[in-house]
């Protein structure tokens, strides 16, 4: 009878239908790793997602060495800025509500950028126009997901950067002296990402960039429709 009741709550809970923000947030991690191969090996050494690395990348532009530029990264680095503004101020608007419709809406509004960015890439591969269009398409759609994921606050999971990640993966762990209890979920976010960026750099180096653009959209696309609201 217990176990029915609780099934019956669960139905009864649009919250509780679909895939946990968890799995949800891994699988955007897979997708950060996918967009940053596709930006840094055909984009001309640019991040869209991870702008850690960005900033870093600026740096070495500025500097004047070879391989980067700084036009690319400035108009990466401003587009992803932009985005986050409008992930801003949609939690705003919708954070206060039904967290499985507005993770939906900004998962959604993500898969349509990087969509826009794969037709972009199939139908002019060469102009120089398109890689200014993808950097921009592609950290929109990132600065969007970031500013979502930070107002969700699910620990361990920014699905972008992992440097604190790994230090809390070493330092918490019983090496260092801790009990080892988040190891499970910051393990995982590191093979996500690392897996992402090994399929994207495959698919990069096979097939060029609008299939990889073209795996994220739809990537995020079904994450859109199966996330719940439940961490």
């Amino acid at each position: 009878m217990a176990e029915q009741s609780t099934d019956t709550q669960a139905a009864a809970d649009p919250e509780a239908r679909g895939l946990r923000l968890v799995a949800v947030l891994l699988g955007l991690t897979v997708v950060s790793g996918l967009i940053d191969a596709v930006s840094y090996l055909g984009l001309g050494h640019v991040f869209t997602a991870n702008m850690t690395g960005n900033v870093v990348v600026l740096g070495f532009a500025a500097a004047g060495a070879p391989g980067f530029s700084v036009p690319h990264t400035a108009t990466s680095l401003g587009c992803f800025l932009l985005g986050a503004v409008a992930g801003g101020r949609v939690a705003r608007r919708l954070g206060k509500g039904s967290r499985r419709t507005w993770m939906r809406l900004t998962l959604a509004a993500e898969a349509v950028l990087v969509g826009a960015s794969a037709v972009v890439a199939f139908a002019a591969p060469h102009a120089t126009a398109t890689v200014y269009t993808l950097i921009a398409l592609t950290a929109f759609a990132m600065g969007l997901r970031n500013a979502t994921v930070r107002k969700l606050g699910i620990p361990d999971l920014t699905t972008t950067v992992l440097t604190m990640t790994l230090t809390g993966l070493a330092s918490d762990s019983r090496a260092g002296g801790g009990s080892g209890h988040h190891s499970p979920r910051r393990s995982a976010s590191v093979v996500a990402m690392a897996a992402g960026a090994w399929l994207g750099a495959w698919l990069v180096l096979h097939h060029g960039l609008g299939i990889p653009l073209l795996v994220a959209a739809g990537a995020a696309g079904v994450l859109a429709v199966v996330a719940s609201g439940r961490e």
